[in-house]
């Protein structure tokens, strides 16, 4: 006999805002399968405003308002019974950021915990990457977000080292990210994988996803290092509005995706890495299976 749990993630981020409803399938003496049923993805871009002005903006609040007020009735269509939202960078730096979530609170019955960097990282290690790596080996995996990435270091199946840094891509469009940032992140990762022969990247998140999706690459298959660099040279050929209309990108996707790409050959440089794999999961997969395991606090629909 078979049971079927309905769960909910709602990822706040610094570019744009997610809703994942995923199924999870019990059967009896058998691992819990994680069925994704659906993903909807509003381009708010919250830290466009607090990585600049350190406020979200009165319309921004009202586009986030909107925006919960429709993942509430989503996951109400689509009998959720359990949540987590979670918030990130944007939201931990605004000075408004906790005003805006009990305001959302109220207004949509929708519970926000801003998280900190640590445990973002620490929720997205949480994703079940068995299935993608090989114990092995030794990987750098890579979420790069519009506030911040975070890296986290595993060695034959265990996570060894992890931390977020305030690079992302949004503050790289504004030109906000110090050398200094870029030096640390340089020393972290020579300092967490020099001691490995040969490292792998894996890499998270809808710029990298959709690389590797114009790649035609077959799922499994990584890409490499040679690749993304052409792939990187040759998106600054474009114009934004090219980017666009030739190449099919959204348009909160076609001014990101240069600085995203930065990041990852950043870090394939500076671990060594000469392939990256893109399985296609990041912190929404980490809310699921958290709450899933109740490694983190949900919230019952009522």
């Amino acid at each position: 006999m078979l049971i079927i749990k309905k769960y909910a993630a709602i990822d706040i981020g610094s570019n744009a805002v997610r809703l994942l409803i995923s199924n999870i399938i019990e059967q009896k003496g058998k691992p819990a399968l994680f069925k994704k049923s659906s993903l909807v993805r509003v381009p708010i871009r919250l830290g466009a405003d607090v990585f600049l002005q350190q406020q979200i903006s009165k319309e921004n609040e009202l586009r986030l308002v909107d925006t919960m007020n429709a993942f509430r009735l989503l996951m109400q269509a689509h009998k959720v019974t359990n949540y987590k939202a979670c918030a990130t960078s944007a939201m931990r730096e605004a000075d408004n950021g906790f005003e805006v979530a009990k305001h959302i609170a109220k207004q949509c019955k929708i519970k926000i915990d801003i998280i900190d960097g640590e445990e973002e990282a620490a929720i997205i290690a949480a994703t079940d990457l068995n299935q993608y790596i090989d114990d092995s080996k030794t990987y750098l995996y890579v979420d790069v977000g519009g506030g911040s990435t975070e890296f986290t270091v595993i060695h034959q199946g265990k996570t060894v080292a992890s931390r977020s840094f305030k690079i992302g891509t949004v503050r790289l469009l504004n030109d906000i990210v110090q050398k200094e940032a870029w030096f640390d992140l340089e020393q972290w990762i020579k300092h967490h994988t020099n001691e490995y022969e040969k490292v792998d990247l894996i890499g998270s998140g809808g710029n990298i996803n959709k690389i590797f999706k114009i790649s035609g690459k077959a799922a499994g298959k990584p890409l490499t290092y040679f690749y993304l660099t052409s792939f990187y040279n040759m998106l600054q050929t474009y114009s934004y509005e090219e980017r666009i209309t030739q190449l099919d990108l959204n348009q909160d996707r076609a001014d990101v995706i240069i600085p995203a790409t930065r990041i990852y050959l950043s870090a394939m440089k500076w671990s060594g890495a000469k392939d990256i794999y893109v399985p296609k999961i990041g912190l929404s997969d980490g809310i699921i299976k958290s709450v899933y395991f109740e490694t983190v606090s949900s919230v019952k629909m009522a």
